[in-house]
């Protein structure tokens, strides 16, 4: 009789001692996450987008970001490694070229070299002949651990986001897993990076950000606007040497996780990838049972969910445009390209690319 009790205290014993002690990837930061106002407002439900006409991809999937060329022709970063390209007439995308790795926000320089970045390659340069060249790597002694999306000034510089220094896609079994841990942790391994190309010299602009992720110029090149995915917002920094506080916050306190953030025709357009989990929000004061959750079985994990939500904003904030797919059969929107014929709708998970007319 000992023995069959001695068995369940020792299991009890055990599974108590995983939970406390076991290590674990992340050393959480206690934060106070804002109180979420949820799907109202501006942000009240619709179904804009739940009729999306879908683009094929060549059988492949995850179409991350969009970049145009001087014709016209419009890439996809793929989550095979792959970018497609659709020429300009064509019904559908084909593949171009491979980067080996995971080629996240894309964008074309006035050359037509299409600038990569690779959540596990670095920042690259795809030259029109499909030639791959690595641009940057590191930064002042540091690895490039996450580039996650681009852009670039009329002056040639390339601005690009490391999304988190700690936590490498490759190491943590791909994206997604990766920039969980970043925005679980909250200590802030994210950075923003200036890359020129005349000097091939590269500097941090920005640091101390909880995934940072999608970058855009403003609309007269001076800001750039960078979405901080752990925080529910989206900042500005002003790129005007004589400027003393050079971060600002854009909008806060959005009811989903932000992803690409792109000038549009009329202000700026951005992929909300998942609502926010409630479950995140209410362990944000508490680092240590953070630590706990992240020993349990991944399906027990507070974890994304399917809903369509792509916002449009003007330069003060301000919500213009709320779309929605609140059955989410679009998944993990990133973000979109405004053409004249309506918007491309971008994925991390989806198998299409999506469009719709505006």
């Amino acid at each position: 009789m000992k023995t069959v009790v001695k068995v369940p205290l020792i299991s009890i014993a055990l599974a108590v001692a995983y939970l406390l002690l076991w290590p674990v990837a992340i050393s959480p930061k206690a934060w106070d996450a804002p109180l979420s106002k949820g799907f109202t407002g501006s942000f009240a439900p619709n179904t804009q987008l739940s009729s999306l006409t879908l683009i094929d991809m060549e059988n492949d999937y995850g179409p991350e970001d969009f970049a145009v060329n001087s014709n016209g022709d419009i890439a996809t970063s793929s989550h095979s490694g792959f970018i497609l390209v659709k020429k300009r007439g064509q019904q559908g995308f084909t593949r171009w070229v491979s980067t080996q790795g995971r080629p996240l926000g894309i964008e074309y320089d006035h050359a037509d070299n299409l600038i990569v970045a690779d959540a596990e390659k670095g920042l690259l340069k795809i030259l029109p002949t499909g030639d791959i060249e690595t641009l940057v790597t590191h930064v002042a002694g540091q690895a490039v651990v996450y580039a996650d999306d681009v852009d670039i000034a009329n002056d040639g510089t390339i601005y690009f986001t490391d999304a988190t220094a700690k936590f490498a896609p490759e190491q943590y079994n791909g994206t997604l897993n990766a920039s969980m841990l970043e925005i679980f942790e909250h200590m802030g391994n994210g950075k923003v990076i200036a890359y020129y190309p005349d000097s091939g010299k590269a500097q941090v602009l920005m640091d101390n950000l909880v995934f940072a992720n999608g970058i855009t110029l403003s609309h007269d090149n001076s800001a750039l606007l960078v979405n901080e995915t752990g925080k529910y917002r989206v900042l500005r920094y002003d790129l005007n040497p004589e400027i003393a506080a050079k971060v600002t916050t854009v909008i806060n306190n959005l009811p989903g996780f932000p992803d690409n953030i792109v000038a549009a025709h009329n202000g700026y357009l951005i992929g909300l990838a998942s609502p926010r989990s409630g479950a995140v929000d209410a362990l944000s004061a508490y680092p240590f049972i953070r630590s706990m959750v992240q020993r349990l079985p991944s399906f027990m994990r507070p974890s994304a969910k399917n809903y369509g939500h792509l916002i449009r904003i003007n330069e003060k904030g301000m919500v213009l445009n709320s779309y929605q797919d609140p059955a989410g059969l679009y998944p993990f929107i990133t973000g979109a390209l405004e053409m004249d014929e309506g918007l491309y709708i971008s994925s991390l998970t989806a198998e299409k690319v999506g469009f719709i007319k505006i």
